[in-house]
């Protein structure tokens, strides 16, 4: 890796990383090299870019076409009163460029849809599941399988949450643990349900975790595993995912990408 990718002001800035012989200045230059893709400006969404911006990915990629409302802000930390009404992708471009000008930020004020994934996705190395609805978790999903690019898995609800690496070094995917898309009966509508305001700031910053341990090489990501987190009674398990390669078809997932748009947001949690 070249060093010389890393500024004088970079090297100061990212000097306890330096510090850190498993990430050093070669993993620190293996981040400003990566783009990463955040699919989502919510709740997850908001602490996960603060996490990446501040550790010095090159370049972030801020997918959602949502505006701020005031029912966001017990949560969604980026924005504040005097964002109502606005574009959520381009609020927190701005407030990430104040805290780190040295990053690259791209804003695509738009929903994935099978019609545009594959072009919006192929631009970027990892990609980072900040959604609140099944349709675009999966879309993200077989898409990351038909390009090969991995991605980081994060859900909440109400008190729980979850955490997962898909797609990662021929590992598991989405469709590995669960085949399909649960139905409309099965997936309650996260608008109607309660949650602890902290709970997206903690998974959100776990998911950026994963990223910046999966491309600078330091430790072993949550590939083939799913962390549940409970924050009320502080439970934590670990599940194993075994690959299946019977859950899923690439051909089936091409045959998927009928164009017709997704219209459910990406990131009212």
């Amino acid at each position: 890796m070249d060093m010389s990718l890393l500024t004088p002001k970079e090297e100061r800035r990212y000097n306890r990383h330096f510090l850190l012989p498993e990430i050093g200045k070669e993993g620190q230059a293996r981040l400003k090299k990566t783009r990463v893709l955040m699919v989502g400006a919510g709740g997850l969404g908001c602490p996960a870019l603060q996490y990446l911006a501040a550790a010095g990915v090159g370049t972030i990629g801020i997918a959602d076409n949502d505006r701020v409302s005031e029912d966001n802000l017990q949560r969604q930390v980026l924005y504040g009163e005097k964002d109502l009404g606005k574009m959520k992708a381009i609020i927190a471009r701005d407030r990430l460029q104040h805290h780190n000008p040295m990053v690259e930020y791209r804003v695509h004020n738009v929903y994935l849809e099978p019609r545009n994934v594959l072009d919006l996705l192929r631009d970027y190395d990892v990609m980072v599941d900040a959604t609140d609805n099944y349709a675009t978790r999966y879309l993200l999903n077989d898409a990351c399988i038909i390009l090969g690019k991995p991605w980081v898995f994060g859900a909440i609800y109400k008190y729980e949450g979850q955490v997962s690496v898909f797609n990662y070094r021929n590992g598991p995917s989405l469709r590995c643990i669960f085949p399909d898309p649960p139905g409309p009966q099965e997936a309650p509508d996260p608008s109607r349900l309660g949650m602890m305001g902290v709970l997206p700031g903690i998974i959100g910053t776990i998911m950026a975790n994963e990223v910046i341990k999966m491309v600078s090489g330091t430790g072993s990501c949550l590939n083939g595993k799913m962390l549940l987190m409970n924050i009320l009674n502080y439970s934590v398990q670990t599940l194993s995912i075994n690959k299946n390669d019977e859950n899923f078809s690439l051909d089936k997932m091409k045959e998927d990408y009928s164009g017709k748009p997704q219209s459910e947001k990406e990131s009212d949690r």
